[in-house]
């Protein structure tokens, strides 16, 4: 198995990180989940503004072959190239370069990408429930992916040890946020329910494109902060992120035709056909 360290395309067993190491000692830096397939990255433009986003809210500068979607799609092309299977999940790591304590002594950044096969996974989801240990957190980088992790490791300890499929996390407040690893939303009288950024939740890149598609559509879509009872009343209920849109036929004993429900597909449909 190959990887790209800081550009340089080398056997993972071959990578070597230096001490001190920032991500380690501090998680000062974030990941992005893409998915590469011959015409290049899914979702590229909303996959670039969430990093972008991260590196200005760390004071991080982004190094030049991750900085534009030119740049980002010819680096995670070398990587692919070395795959045999034309689909990959790619994840790329971020982090500060450099030592020190808390106070970081630089603004330059290091970068590991990595590559496995990709499987879709669209099934509907039967067994879901409100998470009763977890609670997100809004803060000024509760938007991207990787300073929260312990949050999503504990809720999928939870998930497991409860024996559901997926589980929904409820901000401080009480309001709805997102599940473990996808955004949530809901449909009721025709128009789209997703939680505000203020809930907590991972900004995701799905959930934005899905958006754009909505909005082609006609369809109403609403964002803000949601009380559970408000979900519960959905005529359907769906999750989104990178592996798939799944409709959700049940949550806390309550029963939804998500899979059915003529609204739900008209989006996945033409989400599937908008590239």
């Amino acid at each position: 198995m190959m990887v790209l360290f800081n550009g340089e395309l080398l056997p993972a067993d071959a990578v070597r990180l230096p001490l001190p190491n920032r991500g380690l000692y501090f998680n000062d830096g974030f990941f992005e989940t893409l998915v590469w397939e011959p015409a290049g990255l899914r979702y590229l433009p909303y996959h670039l503004a969430r990093m972008q986003r991260a590196a200005a809210a760390l004071g991080l500068h982004l190094p030049a072959a991750l900085a534009t979607g030119a740049t980002l799609t010819a680096t995670v092309r070398q990587l692919a190239a070395t795959a045999q299977e034309p689909l990959q999940r790619i994840r790329l790591q971020l982090w500060r370069s450099g030592g020190g304590l808390y106070a970081p002594a630089t603004a330059d950044a290091e970068w590991l990408v990595t590559s496995q096969p990709f499987t879709a996974t669209e099934t509907p989801i039967l067994r879901c429930d409100f998470a009763e240990t977890v609670r997100t957190h809004a803060s000024p980088v509760s938007f991207c992916k990787g300073p929260n992790a312990l949050t999503y490791v504990l809720a999928a300890r939870e998930r497991q040890q409860r024996g559901l499929e997926e589980l929904i996390l409820l901000s401080g407040d009480g309001y709805v946020a997102e599940t473990v690893a996808a955004a949530i939303g809901w449909i009721w009288q025709g128009a789209v329910y997703v939680p505000a950024e203020a809930a907590g939740g991972v900004a995701g890149t799905r959930l934005a494109h899905l958006r754009a598609v909505a909005a082609t559509l006609g369809l109403p879509w609403h964002e803000g902060l949601y009380e559970p009872a408000g979900l519960l009343q959905a005529e359907a209920v769906f999750t989104a992120n990178i592996a798939g849109i799944r409709p959700v036929q049940a949550v806390a004993g309550h029963l939804f035709n998500s899979e059915t429900h003529p609204v739900l597909r008209q989006l996945q449909v033409a989400e599937r056909t908008s590239g």
